[in-house]
C-alpha cells in the first residue's frame, strides 16, 4: 500500500469555504483549502472517494479561521503546513491539532495578505498518545485453514513502516472477516467492484489501492485494518461497536491486490505518522508465528 502524495491549493485569504479530500489511512493524507472562485479541477489534484476530514476557511476577527471538521468515527491528528513562505498565522504554521471523531478545531488563525498561499492538510488517523496493550488477537476468518501469502517483513509489500508487521491471509473472496478485537468502526470503503490493474498508473493517494476495507478502532489508541473487501462486503457501519469474534464483513479481491486475500494490520499513530505493530494471534490450531513466514514472489500486496 503506498503511501499517500499531497494535492495542493490557492487559498484566496479574504473567502470562505471548505473543501474535502483523500480518506487519511496512511502516510501524508492531502487535504486542499479551496475558495469558491478557484476552478474544482486545479484546487483538488485527485478526486476524493469520501468526505472524511475537511479544512474550513471562514473569515473572522480581521483575518481568517482555518478549522479542521472530522467526519470520521475516531480521532485523527492533522498539520496545517504552506509550502513556501508561511502566512502570518497564530499559531505559527506549521499548525498541528489532534480532532476528535466526528469533531471540529481551530488549527490557527489566519492574518490577511497572503493571498496566492500554497496550503496543504496532511492527517492521520488515530491519537498520537495511543500505547498499545498486549492482547491476543483472534483470527479473523471463520471456517478457513490458515494460509498465510505474507507475513511480517514480507519483501513483496510489507517492506514499509505501515505495513511492516502486516499479514496476508490467502483466502477464497466471500469467507465471513471477524472482528480480531472489541472496539469501534472508525471508517469504511465498500464501494470498490474489482480489482486495479497492477500496471495501470494510480495516484497513491487513492484510497482504492486498499479496495474495500473497514479501520477498527481499539481501546488503547492502536487501529485494525481489515482491506482488500469484495463489493459490498462491509456489514458494520462507522461508529458502530463491535466485539471479538463478530462478522464485519467479507473477504475479497479489490483493491491493489494480486489475488482473494484478507490483508490485516494493527497500526498506531506515533506522531503524524503511521507505524504497524507486531502482535499476537490464536489461530484454530495455536498460536500464529508472522514472524517465520516469508513472502513468496507471487505473494499479494
Amino acid at each position: 500500500m503506498p503511501r499517500w502524495w499531497p494535492a495542493f491549493a490557492l487559498l484566496a485569504m479574504c473567502a470562505s469555504g471548505a473543501a474535502s479530500a483523500q480518506t487519511p489511512s496512511s502516510g501524508s493524507w492531502p487535504g486542499a483549502t479551496m475558495a469558491p472562485s478557484v476552478p474544482a479541477q486545479a484546487a483538488v489534484a485527485s478526486a476524493p472517494r469520501t468526505s472524511s476530514v475537511e479544512l474550513e476557511l471562514r473569515p473572522r476577527f480581521g483575518g481568517t479561521e482555518a478549522t479542521a471538521i472530522n467526519h470520521l468515527a475516531g480521532p485523527v491528528e492533522v498539520t496545517l503546513l504552506s509550502d513556501g513562505p508561511p502566512p502570518h498565522a497564530t499559531p505559527a504554521l506549521p499548525a498541528r491539532v489532534t480532532v476528535p471523531g466526528g469533531g471540529r478545531l481551530v488549527i490557527a488563525q489566519l492574518t490577511d495578505g497572503a493571498a496566492g498561499t500554497r496550503l496543504r492538510l496532511v492527517a492521520i488517523p488515530g491519537l498520537p498518545t495511543a500505547r498499545a496493550r498486549n492482547v491476543e488477537y483472534l483470527y479473523p476468518l471463520r471456517d478457513a485453514p490458515v494460509r498465510i501469502a505474507q507475513g511480517f517483513g514480507g519483501g513483496f509489500s510489507h517492506d514499509d513502516n505501515e505495513n511492516r508487521h502486516a499479514v496476508d491471509f490467502a483466502v477464497p473472496a466471500g469467507t465471513p472477516v471477524l472482528a480480531a478485537r472489541d472496539g469501534v468502526v472508525m471508517q469504511v470503503e465498500s464501494g470498490a467492484s474489482a480489482r486495479l490493474d497492477p500496471d495501470a498508473i494510480v495516484d497513491a493517494g487513492d484510497d482504492r489501492v486498499r479496495g474495500n476495507f473497514i479501520r477498527v478502532l481499539h481501546d488503547d489508541g492502536t487501529m485494525a485494518l481489515y482491506a482488500h473487501l469484495q463489493q459490498a462486503g462491509v456489514v458494520v457501519a462507522p461508529g458502530a461497536r463491535v466485539l471479538r469474534g463478530t462478522i464485519i464483513g467479507f473477504s475479497g479481491n479489490t483493491g491493489l491486490s494480486a489475488a482473494p486475500h484478507l490483508h490485516f494490520v494493527v497500526q498506531a499513530n506515533r506522531g503524524m505518522r503511521l507505524e504497524s505493530l507486531p502482535f499476537r494471534m490464536a489461530g484454530p490450531d495455536g498460536p500464529l508465528r508472522f514472524g517465520q513466514v516469508r513472502a513468496d514472489t507471487d505473494a499479494p500486496p
